[in-house]
């Protein structure tokens, strides 16, 4: 019973979290400013969409891309084809190659760099962001590529367990 709403209960956590650990960014070193930007939920999406199932990750990906277009950027409509269209592309790609753990991870921070730079791109054509993209690479990008490692080090191999726990759960 408790698998039945571990998968849904874990989103809705992740998607509070992004915004605690919001708040420590931006990090000061020295004269140089640095943006973490946590993405927790997209990570998330990503091994739901990889170990459970696409359509599953992709209805999640658009009630959640909802809230955070409703709550945080009120664009309606950016998040909310984003996250469903990462995690179709990492179905597909999942199709091609073994959804081994580590392959998981790397494929999960590749989408998740495409995600910020999409993100970045269509806020600098609405002018959003006046940052230019050097900028924005060195203070904004590897940052939270960086971050959005160590958290996926740390919680791949839970969010596996999570998500095959449920698979288990629903085969019986």
């Amino acid at each position: 019973m408790l698998a039945r709403f571990l998968i849904g209960t874990v989103a809705v956590l992740l998607f509070l979290l992004e915004s605690e650990f919001s708040r420590f960014s931006p990090l000061q070193f020295g004269e140089a400013t640095y943006y973490l930007i946590p993405r927790f939920l997209i990570l998330y999406l990503i091994f739901l969409a990889i170990y459970y199932s696409r359509k599953k990750a992709m209805i999640y990906g658009v009630i959640f891309g909802l809230c955070f277009d409703v709550f945080y950027i009120n664009i309606i409509g950016l998040y909310t084809v984003l996250y469903p269209a990462i995690c179709y592309v990492a179905a597909w790609c999942v199709k091609r190659i073994h959804p081994h753990l580590v392959f998981s991870m790397f494929l999960a921070l590749f989408l998740m760099i495409i995600f910020e730079l999409l993100v970045y791109e269509f806020f600098y054509m609405l002018q959003f962001t006046t940052m230019a993209f050097q900028p924005f690479l060195v203070s904004r990008l590897v940052p939270t590529t960086i971050g959005n490692l160590l958290f996926l080090i740390m919680l791949a191999w839970a969010f596996k367990y999570c998500i095959s726990a449920r698979v288990f759960q629903r085969a019986q």
